[in-house]
This record gives C-alpha cells, structure tokens and sequence, in this order.
C-alpha cells in the first residue's frame, strides 16, 4: 500500500509541473508543445482514477491543479477580454446587450473606464452582440467592480468564483453518486479530468458555474425534495448559460404536469428576474441575432455537419449552413422531445442518462463544438456506466491544432479522426450495455430489472 501511495503521489507531482507549463508557458499556437503536456496530464489522470488513490486524496488533487491557474493568463481562449468589455460597460451603466463592441466605438460614446483601443483590438467578436446571459455577467460585473481597470485582477476574481462553483459541482456529484449507490471514486472522473481543469478554471468557460446549479437543482429536486428551490437552481443554470433549456422536457416527463408547473414556474420568474434589468425588445433582439450565430454561420469541430456540408459542395455547389444550421437544431429538438415521450424517468439516475443522451445528440448535430462544450456531459456521465465522454475529452484537443498559425485553418483528418474513435467507443458501450441489459431481464427478479440495467 504504501508503495502504491508513493507511486500516486509521484504521478500527481508530475501532473501538477505539467499544468503549471500549460498555464503558464504554453502558447495556444504551439500545438505540438500543448498536446505533449496534455497527452502528459491525459496519461497521469487514466492511471489516477484506475489506482487506489484514497478519494479525498484525489479531490484535494483536483483542486490543487486548478489552483496552480490562478494567476495565468488564459492560454488557449480569449474570451476572457469579451468578459472584461461586457463587465466594464456594467460598471458604467451600461447595457453589454445594447451595442456591439465596433458600434461602440464608432459611435464615439463617452469614455469608459476599462474601455480601451487596445482592449477593443483583443476581442474575438467585435461586430456582435454579446451573448453571456446575466448569471455570467454578474460575474464579469463583480470582477471590474472590484478592480477596475487591472485585467490580471478581474481574471482572477473570475477564476475564484469558478474554483468555488466546482469545488460545490465535486461535492454535489459526490452525494449524488452516494444516493444512486455508485462507487465514490466515480467522482474523480470528472473531478480530475484534465479538459475540466484546463478550459473551466484555466480557461475562464462558465460552463463550470452552470455545471454547479444544475447539479444543485437536481440534487435538491431527488433527494432533499425542494421543487422551489431546485427551479431556483435550474433558472440560475439558465441564466448562466443557456444550454439547460433542453432538459426541460425530461423534466416534465418525470415530474408530470402538476409538479412541473411549480417547478417550471420557479424557473421561468427566476430567468425573468435576472434578464429583466438588461432586456428590451430591441435588446433581447440583438441576444438572439448574435445567438443565432452559431447556427447560421460559425462552424468549429463539427461531425455530422461536417459530413453534410461536404455532400452541399457537391451537389449545391455551395456552403448550405444557412440551411443546414436550422435544420439541424431542429433535428436536435425532435430528437429530444422523442427521448422525453419514450420512457418514464422514474429515477434521478435515469434522467441524468437521458440529459447525456440529449447533449450527445445535440453535440454530435451541431455546427460549432469547441472543447469545453463536453465538460457538462463527463459531468452527468460520471454518473453512469458510460465512459465515452472521458474518451471524448482525450481526443477533442486535436480541435486546437486549427490555431497553429493565424489562418485558423481546421485540420479534417483530425477532425475525422477524433469523431470517429469517440463513436466507434460509443458504439462499443451500447452493444455492452445493451448486453448488461439482457442478462439483467433474464436473471434479475420481477420489477428490479430496470434498476440493474440502468445507464
């Protein structure tokens, strides 16, 4: 045991100078140098969740390599200067919803505190709207309130408020696995991920304080039976990001219509309250134009899109994403309403399952998918036997070799490449469960088949 020991805490002091070099020493643009250091941490985190590492031991790891973050500069993302801009404009009064970033500027407003040329040169995304809702704008809010002017500082308070949301989101997953009888160490799955570590806190996503509320809402929801107050947490998930609005369906299904018209009700006077204060028709307008964006018009590591773009060029002669976007967001919501009628949610394992299988679909049909995306499903997939989302984290760094050089030009074979190990893997863990599923209806006693058999 305790050579074990010394073998685990030899692997952790490897992983902790290897995220010290992505936070600190590792360019987006030298891919080579980022994907040795992640094969690196990828490797050392395969062989943590596999030993004997004692739990506590391995979140207090997790939290430790997103502490060595701290003070970095996001390396592989710069939406963090897009974060400082909307959070200025706050500050002043302003609505981040009102102007884009070059209308801003051309207008020759009143000068803001934070608002600079050379800020306005770094962003990403300066002809459009913002589209951060307003949990996430609080945020950036709070972060200029505090330091006006001083970017490393406004970073930092950002990357606090992370740290603490997945500290919580660690806790949560925890007693949620605890109550669904699943192995604690589960949690590390998700816990020491490297694609966690690097995009959440290292890379400033708020995917990971939309993680935190809705696993905060269906912790309350299952197992302390708070309707009011797990819609709270599903309309803060909202307000974050908007992605939770596709689980609302399965939500319906297991709560049926009178449970679901408390708990839908909490959630759409919570979304209410906080876009309130920053919303006018013009201005929800502008929210939904930029949004509509990434259907219409951008495209990043795409599967299935990929695929029929290609069959576009052949046959239009053109790119058809001004169709195919809608189309496929449309397939998407069918897909999702299907999966909801199908089957009754009787369990919070169960229905964390189905959310994964809509996020699966939707990723696998949509236009843009960038590498923090997938942290949400490791997060409900470490609640199952499914591991193809962690298989899937391993691979989507290969996105990032579209940023070697300043063309931003995407590499197809990877592209190709990535997709296909992840749904030849997938393919693989549904033949296997499908498998798991047979056995258990033919030896289990009447009634618990479908609690042995469950994702």
């Amino acid at each position: 045991m305790e050579k074990s020991n010394t073998v685990n805490y030899g692997v952790m002091a490897v992983s902790a100078l290897a995220y010290a070099a992505l936070a600190y020493s590792t360019p987006r643009a030298d891919f080579t140098q980022l994907l040795a250091l992640y094969a690196l941490v990828f490797a050392c985190y395969l062989y943590l969740i596999n030993s004997r590492l004692p739990l506590w031991h391995g979140i207090a790891a997790a939290l430790f390599f997103r502490l060595l973050f701290l003070a970095a500069i996001p390396a592989l993302s710069d939406d963090y200067f897009r974060f400082v801009w909307d959070g200025s404009l706050l500050h002043a009064g302003l609505n981040p919803y009102q102007y884009t970033p070059s209308a801003y500027m051309e207008a020759g407003m009143a000068p803001v505190a934070g608002i600079t040329g050379e800020l306005y040169l770094q962003l990403n995304s300066a002809e459009y709207y913002s589209v951060y809702p307003p949990v996430a704008q609080g945020i950036f809010w709070l972060a200029v309130k505090l330091f006006p002017g001083n970017l490393l500082a406004n970073i930092i308070v950002m990357r606090v408020v992370l740290l603490l949301a997945e500290a919580g989101s660690v806790l949560l997953l925890l007693r949620l696995m605890r109550k669904m009888g699943l192995p604690d160490k589960n949690v590390l799955l998700y816990a020491l991920n490297p694609l966690v570590i690097l995009e959440l806190v290292g890379n400033l996503h708020f995917e990971g304080l939309m993680i935190f509320f809705l696993l905060l809402s269906l912790h309350q929801l299952f197992y302390q039976q708070r309707l009011a107050v797990s819609g709270l947490a599903m309309g803060l998930a909202i307000g974050t990001k908007l992605l939770p609005l596709m689980f609302l369906p399965f939500l319906l299904r297991k709560l049926g219509l009178q449970k679901f018209l408390l708990f839908g009700g909490v959630v759409l006077l919570t979304v209410i309250a906080l876009f309130y204060p920053l919303v006018s028709v013009a201005v929800l307008r502008n929210f939904f134009q930029s949004l509509d964006l990434y259907f219409q018009r951008f495209e990043f590591n795409a599967s299935v899109y990929y695929l029929l773009r290609w069959l576009g060029f052949r046959f239009a002669g053109y790119n058809v994403i001004h169709l195919l976007g809608p189309l496929l967001s449309l397939a998407t919501l069918g897909g999702i309403v299907a999966m909801a009628s199908v089957r009754k949610l009787g369990s919070v394992r169960r229905l964390s399952g189905y959310m994964a299988a809509a996020l699966t679909l939707y990723f696998f049909l949509a236009t843009t998918v960038h590498p923090w995306y997938i942290t949400t499903l490791l997060a409900l997939t470490a609640m199952s036997h499914f591991r193809y989302a962690v298989t899937w984290s391993g691979l989507i760094l290969l996105s990032y070799a579209t940023y070697r050089t300043s063309a931003y030009t995407e590499d197809l074979a990877l592209v190709a490449l990535e997709y296909t190990l992840v749904f030849l893997w997938l393919l693989v863990e549904l033949y296997l469960y499908r498998q798991r599923r047979r056995h258990a209806n033919l030896v289990a006693p009447d009634g618990q088949a479908d609690t042995l058999a469950q994702p």
